[in-house]
């Protein structure tokens, strides 16, 4: 039941994050609108709060950062081939790469542009659609909680919290920072959510496949 939860929450994600790149693309106006309100009032408090911008940008551009969170899924990678788990290793290493493959060819298909201000706090590169740093971060911690022994230690909670913070905590970031819209960041943690399910989800071959089973 569990399982089909699981799975059931990857298609979801994956069907909501059509319907809104279909949004996105056609112009929907109560779309738009909301995006542009939200983006003008964060962008105001930011402006007048460089303090708080500042801590903004160092949890963005480094903390919560897709090559920061691509490199915690290279060292899960490299800790699972040396004990030998080399099904989930590999698993891993193509989510992040199929992570990336999917944010950059989407940008390149929507060419959403990003916010644009007389008074930027931060700069940004490519297309806006969907957040890279919202995607990464809910693949990279997505699948480690996924990695988590089963029964689950007692530090699993703190493992969720870390993760949530994280995923929810680097959206808001690209928000207040002024360089992307909400529903950027919205198909960011949709996709990465359908990336995480996809990866769980594939049959493997021996123990990796009983794992998946049960998990």
């Amino acid at each position: 039941m569990r399982n089909d939860l699981f799975r059931l929450t990857g298609i979801c994600c994956g069907l909501l994050a059509l319907l809104l790149t279909g949004l996105v693309v056609t112009g929907w106006q109560p779309l738009l609108t909301y995006d542009g309100q939200l983006a003008r009032d964060l962008h105001a408090h930011a402006v007048t709060h460089p303090g708080t911008t500042h801590l903004m940008r160092v949890l963005s551009d480094w903390v919560w950062d897709p090559w920061t969170m691509r490199l915690l899924a290279a060292v899960a990678c490299v800790l699972l081939w040396w004990h030998g788990d080399r099904d989930r290793a590999l698993r891993v290493a193509v989510a992040a790469l199929a992570a990336s493959v999917v944010q950059q060819g989407m940008k390149a298909a929507v060419g959403r542009e990003r916010p644009v201000w007389p008074d930027p706090v931060d700069s940004a590169h490519f297309a806006a659609y969907p957040s890279g740093h919202a995607m990464t971060a809910t693949v990279v911690c997505g699948l480690l909680l996924w990695l988590l022994p089963r029964p689950a230690p007692k530090w699993a909670p703190v493992a969720w919290v870390l993760a949530a913070v994280s995923v929810l905590g680097v959206g808001f970031t690209r928000l207040y920072l002024g360089v992307h819209w909400f529903s950027d960041v919205l198909a960011g943690w949709l996709l990465g959510v359908a990336v995480v399910v996809l990866a769980a989800c594939v049959p493997v071959r021996g123990r990796g496949r009983r794992e998946a089973v049960e998990r």
